[in-house]
């Protein structure tokens, strides 16, 4: 018996007990769930979805939701002066690799890694949004090859770029295609870390305790983030985009749904519907990491897709493993459906991919290779 039907026994044996026992659920959670969570998903119709046809004016219904994840998002950091400051250069050969400060809020100064191509510009430029992957010792550096550091932390970056990234840093490939490339860090991971995995749920809980919310701030930051990156003199502001694996994938069409700044996004290893992660089992289901993209009020009017959706009619791309065990494939191929949908319905069809691959969670040299040569059509960087 799968863990699901346990749940439906238990709850209803507690229910319908036999005479002289005391007919009440018990027990109430199972596999960290209410043993009623069935009834729960059964609830949500994601109201505010452009696909539950409540809605008939595209721009109206995308200003709407943008505007109700915007709230979910809580109480926003102030703003203030970015102030660069560049600390490190380094010649990589037909790029050039920098450590920049700059003020990504009025709360944080942070430290990040920038790539800017040799050849005369303005350049299409990727924010490149590190994955989770339960490992803070490093955040930018899974994306752009760090130096000047410890040993241990410029290999684990090479170590954890050689399991889920083909051995093959994405800024460094791409400043090589002729982008510019920008990484900082999440709150919590390499040089902002230190609450580790285990002090997720506390962070993001302290964060509620201020009227804030650890997700919100991620999304906040991302777009300031963008902010940024459209100031660098090196930098076409009409042409940049997002990219990133797992919850970077997750941050790619948060992001893309939210800034105007972010004209495509590419999205890997993150995308399926809600309810088909919530179900015994999941990872989703046992908190910690779900925190840094779980925002308050948003799931009773938003499916992930949904959200995804409000980047619509930009150029989007979706890339998924099949053989992913953090995202069942049926629930991937629902979310793809649900996203088709949308793009189709506002002529944009071709501004959209979705695509498996023979995978697990990785962005695969492979995978790399489609995006990166879709990326090029859509941004058309100068040659």
């Amino acid at each position: 018996m799968n863990r699901s039907a346990t749940c439906a026994v238990l709850a209803a044996a507690a229910l319908s007990a036999p005479a002289g026992q005391t007919p009440f659920e018990s027990p109430g959670v199972v596999d960290r769930l209410p043993v009623f969570y069935t009834n729960l998903a059964a609830r949500m119709d994601y109201p505010l979805s452009w696909l539950s046809g409540r809605h008939r004016n595209f721009k109206r219904w995308r200003e709407q939701a943008r505007a109700e994840f915007f709230k979910s998002l809580l109480k926003p950091p102030p703003t203030a002066p970015f102030e660069p400051r560049v600390l490190a250069e380094q010649d990589r050969g037909s790029y050039v690799a920098r450590k920049i400060l700059f003020n990504v809020t009025g709360d944080s100064r942070v430290l990040a890694l920038l790539l800017l191509p040799k050849a005369p510009g303005p350049h299409p430029a990727v924010l490149l949004l590190h994955d989770h992957g339960a490992k803070f010792d490093i955040g930018k550096e899974k994306v752009i090859e760090p130096w000047d550091v410890p040993p241990e932390k410029l290999e684990s970056a090479r170590n954890w770029v050689a399991k889920y990234y083909g051995g093959r840093f994405l800024g460094d490939e791409l400043a090589r295609r002729g982008y510019v490339c920008l990484a900082t860090d999440a709150l919590n991971w390499s040089d902002r870390g230190g609450g580790g995995y285990e002090n997720q749920q506390a962070l993001a809980a302290n964060f509620l305790q201020f009227g804030a919310s650890w997700a919100g701030l991620i999304v906040h930051e991302d777009l300031r983030a963008a902010e940024f990156l459209a100031t660098r003199p090196e930098v076409d502001a009409r042409r940049i985009a997002a990219m990133g694996l797992s919850l970077g994938g997750v941050r790619t069409w948060q992001l893309a749904a939210l800034s105007d700044r972010i004209g495509a996004g590419v999205s890997v290893g993150w995308m399926a519907t809600r309810k088909g992660l919530m179900v015994p089992g999941n990872n989703q289901t046992r908190g910690q990491s779900a925190f840094s993209f779980t925002h308050p009020g948003l799931a009773d009017k938003l499916d992930y897709p949904d959200v995804a959706s409000i980047a619509c009619p930009k150029p989007m791309m979706f890339l998924c493993g099949r053989r992913d065990p953090l995202f069942p494939l049926e629930s991937i191929e629902e979310a793809f459906a649900k996203l088709r949908k949308v793009w189709d319905s506002q002529r944009a069809g071709q501004r959209l991919v979705t695509k498996l691959y023979d995978a697990p969670h990785e962005f695969n040299p492979a995978m790399q290779a489609d995006a990166f040569a879709w990326l090029d059509e859509q941004l058309r960087p100068r040659r």
